[in-house]
């Protein structure tokens, strides 16, 4: 018989996957002598137990509860349904990663008719008793007998107002004992049943309740959104109540050691006075900050900022503190890591080490290099004057511009159809997770800075603000008004999460500057990591940007872009609709100048670093008009002018376009194909490259064009197409005098190519793995139909566990990457080899890719900063002796 059930000073905090992150943190507070409130845990093995035993709780969890129960009563010589001397508990959930706001709890369970009474005797308070009570009955029948809040609140809004008060704090006990009846009275309506009046029975109600909200909407959304494993359960956390509202010497806050927003070393929070947790958190009362309790309990702060600074010392992170004071004494109810934003987060590691807490090895790994995103993106401009409408809380730095909608399943229909969108709400619930995960930004006119919004907002990355209480929202009328200013459904407003700032219409916006912290971890970081990062760029443009990110290189610059321009477009139509080689020689005459003009400017952005540069690879229909488009052009002029120039200059194109249309072009004629079909184009493109790179060596300056055949199966290929780009440099160098030093490899994105690599990698000076086509031709996927017809169907039923063009097939596509690279250097020993898909500025894929030993990744420019602390963060977790 195994064990299920742990008493608080059982359990430790390295037993996480048992007792669950909550019930860990408990045991720890416990052993390390802090005011924790005793209770006890059921495991998450006692949930997977209950799912097993299909949904119901086995007779040992059962038994151990009852066992653990009675060393509680005990411990606080009270019991459990005992009139004269009732013990009420909290019933929460608590999973192995924290998932904030997505589990369900339960306050002050134990209450009933009877030991209300004692509790009124008892405090000498009767009005906190029947508030208690009344928030116990709420609670319990919305998260047990799945009765929705509303009715509750909704009868509570009419007491208040046959009373004429303004807020809950005004009723008296026999205003409570009204509600109490109406409460009792929707309990019976919805459920047919009393309102369960034994606490034992209620006990393992909400044991259930909390087990069966592992699998509610909203936690499998969460787990989803944060690749939490379904299979792991969650804890039930039992612990003996204090009490917040039990007049102005008590209260409850939540607070954090650094302010999560920007990672300053400051305690940062909210507390209510004579209140319950639920109070601050779902932002039905505005809290106050922390600092103002040290004039309200100056010893109840003194001690509170001891005990925080004791908890980021044991725990050597920022913590996220839930705190409760009963009649002037202080309890710890809760900590964790605290959630941040990435400012914040780059801020703390940074610090933390320079206060010696961390070394730099786990500085480096406590930022997420996701998150590393949300720090380049742009915020508003400061110089343009703009119509500030409203101001609240900023609960999430960052900004953001959408249509005004009002509810979460309008958000995400709206979003799903390419609109962007600011959802505002009074407040968020747990219920609006799916709304705020396809939103722009939050707003919300109740709740602080530790609201639901906040705290989920925050962890996304996204801009919020909470508590703007001169926004006076309209749901019904899908409408908020500030004085007379009325916004609506649909309008457009600009948000400013950093300053709380609600504008009008939409604000210019400008790119980030990057702090001095986000410098350092990524000097760090570059200390650290042995495998380099490069930048996917087409034009000068991008190929300073990737520099300024700290690109050691371009892994990919992709010809075919410099093409799209509405100048050069024209003449390459002319090349493909060349009746002959002369004619097609004279249009590539005309580009050549063009791109050796842009090659010469990301040479000289790049200051010498290497410079892959990938000869044409799309089919030559993607230069072309739509042949729908054009058709129906051709038709309408055939009616309206059938003797006109137009008519025969169309009828050319389309007859062009209808040769060139294959019936899966992705597998025909383009990449190495089309250099074996045309080698002029490649010819051309290898001569721009070469009078460039020649140029830019006569003006002293280094450079390493690396010349990238595509879509290679056949080392044939590779061969002629090898002798064709060598044929062109000799041809320049003898024209110009110049002597460039180059390479030329190949691109791998066949099967074919990895399994005969061996074979290839004799005609190849390097390896770039292009691992979005690789991922089509291995899968037999069309990216573009499988992302829009199927793949979205496929992550969610779990058929894969990811999208494999955003994150890498390791077991499939990333074995062909680990057979390439191992035949290659069979072949030869020093081949360089590295990856040029998006995959390279992916967390998970760029650690896979360093342990495959690739000597380098390259990915879009404003990802290389995140590839840089990724490749670091392998680097320490897998250090290349070891392995």
């Amino acid at each position: 018989m195994g064990k299920f059930v742990y008493l608080f000073h059982e359990g430790q905090g390295d037993m996480k996957e048992l007792l669950g992150g909550k019930g860990a943190n408990l045991a720890e507070m416990t052993n390390i002598g802090l005011p924790v409130p005793y209770g006890f845990t059921i495991t998450t093995e006692a949930c997977n137990a209950y799912y097993e035993s299909g949904k119901a709780i086995p007779s040992v969890v059962e038994q151990q509860t009852i066992e653990a129960l009675n060393r509680l009563e005990e411990k606080m010589e009270k019991k459990l349904g005992d009139p004269e001397n009732p013990l009420l508990v909290s019933v929460r959930s608590g999973s192995v990663f924290s998932m904030p706001g997505m589990m369900d709890t339960i306050l002050n369970l134990g209450m009933n008719d009877e030991t209300v009474v004692g509790m009124a005797k008892l405090t000498n308070n009767p009005r906190f008793a029947y508030d208690s009570y009344r928030r116990f009955i709420q609670m319990f029948s919305n998260v047990v007998l799945e009765i929705d809040t509303y009715y509750f609140e909704q009868l509570l809004e009419e007491t208040r107002e046959q009373k004429g008060y303004s807020s809950d704090p005004e009723l008296t006990a026999e205003d409570w004992k009204e509600v109490i009846v109406g409460y009792k009275e929707i309990v019976k309506k919805h459920t047919k049943k009393a309102f369960p009046q034994d606490p034992k029975e209620q006990l393992f109600l909400a044991i259930n309740a909390v087990f069966n909200s592992w699998n509610n909407q909203r936690a499998i959304i969460y787990r989803r959104l944060n690749k939490i494993p379904d299979h792991l359960g969650t804890a039930v956390n039992i612990q003996s109540m204090v009490f917040g509202n039990m007049g102005n010497d008590s209260g409850t806050g939540v607070a954090f050691t650094r302010n999560p927003s920007t990672g300053e070393s400051v305690l940062y929070g909210e507390y209510l006075i004579n209140a319950q947790g639920e109070d601050v958190v779902a932002g039905i009362r505005t809290p106050q900050p922390i600092a103002t309790l040290q004039e309200e309990m100056p010893e109840v702060y003194k001690q509170f900022t001891e005990t925080c600074h004791q908890l980021e010392q044991h725990y050597q992170e920022m913590q996220d503190i839930e705190f409760t004071v009963e009649r002037g004494k202080l309890f710890i109810l809760q900590t964790r890591n605290g959630k941040r934003t990435a400012q914040a987060a780059i801020r703390i590691a940074v610090e933390m080490e320079q206060e010696g807490i961390i070394d730099k090895k786990t500085a480096l790994l406590r930022v997420d290099p996701d998150q590393l995103n949300q720090l380049l993106h742009r915020r508003i401009d400061d110089s343009i004057a703009k119509e500030i409408l409203a101001k609240g809380l900023p609960a999430s730095p960052g900004a953001a511009t959408g249509q005004v909608v009002f509810d979460a399943d309008e958000a995400e229909q709206l979003a799903s159809q390419g609109q962007k969108v600011i959802l505002v709400r009074p407040e968020t619930t747990p219920d609006d997770i799916h709304g705020i995960v396809t939103s722009q930004a939050i707003v919300t006119s109740r709740g602080g800075m530790t609201s639901h919004a906040a705290v989920v907002a925050r962890g996304m990355g996204k801009a919020c603000i909470c508590g703007c209480e001169a926004l006076k929202i309209d749901l019904k009328a899908k409408q908020f008004m500030v004085g007379e200013t009325v916004v609506n459904y649909g309008e457009i407003i600009t948000i400013d999460g950093s300053t709380g700032e609600i504008i009008l219409g939409e604000v210019p916006m400008i790119d980030p500057e990057l702090s001095d912290e986000f410098l350092q971890l990524l000097t760090w970081a570059d200390e650290e990591r042995q495998m380099n990062v490069r930048a996917n760029a087409d034009t000068p443009e991008d190929a300073k940007k990737s520099f300024e990110f700290g690109a050691e290189g371009i892994g990919l610059c992709r010809t075919e872009h410099m093409f799209m321009d509405s100048k050069r477009i024209p003449i390459v139509q002319e090349m493909i609709l060349a009746e002959n080689f002369n004619e097609r020689k004279a249009a590539l005459e005309q580009l050549l100048p063009m791109q050796q003009s842009d090659f010469e400017g990301i040479f000289e952005a790049m200051q010498g670093y290497p410079v892959t540069v990938r000869l044409l690879d799309p089919p030559l229909h993607e230069f072309l008009p739509n042949k729908e488009e054009l058709l129906v052009e051709v038709t309408k002029l055939q009616i309206l002018d059938p003797q006109s120039k137009e008519l025969k200059e169309k009828e050319q194109l389309l007859k062009k376009v209808r040769q060139l249309d294959e019936h899966n072009p992705m597998l025909g004629l383009r990449g190495c194909r089309l250099g074996m079909m045309y080698p002029e184009i490649y010819e051309m493109q290898a001569k721009a490259i070469f009078y460039a790179a020649a140029k830019l060596v006569e003006k002293g300056m280094a450079v390493q064009p690396e010349i990238m055949i595509p879509l290679v199966g056949h080392v044939n290929e590779l061969k002629e197409m090898r002798q064709l780009v060598i044929d062109a440099a000799n041809h320049i160098q003898e024209e110009t005098g110049q002597t460039v030093a180059y390479t030329i490899g190949t691109m791998i994105e066949i099967p074919r190519a990895v399994l005969t690599a061996d074979e290839i990698a004799v005609e190849a000076d390097f390896f770039s793995f292009g691992t979005n086509d690789l991922t089509q031709t291995t899968f037999g996927y069309s990216r573009d139909d499988a992302e829009g017809k199927f793949l979205q169907a496929y992550i969610e039923n779990k058929v894969l566990p990811e999208n494999p063009f955003a994150v890498l097939d390791q077991n499939g596509v990333g074995k062909l990457v680990e057979t390439g690279v191992k035949l290659g250097r069979a072949t030869k020993a020093k081949l360089k080899t590295g990856v040029c898909g998006e995959h390279g500025g992916e967390k998970s894929s760029v650690e896979f890719f360093y342990k495959t030993g690739l000597d380098y990744v390259s990915c879009s420019p404003y990802r290389v900063p995140l590839a840089r602390l990724a490749a670091a963060q392998a680097s320490i977790r897998f250090n290349k002796e070891e392995m």
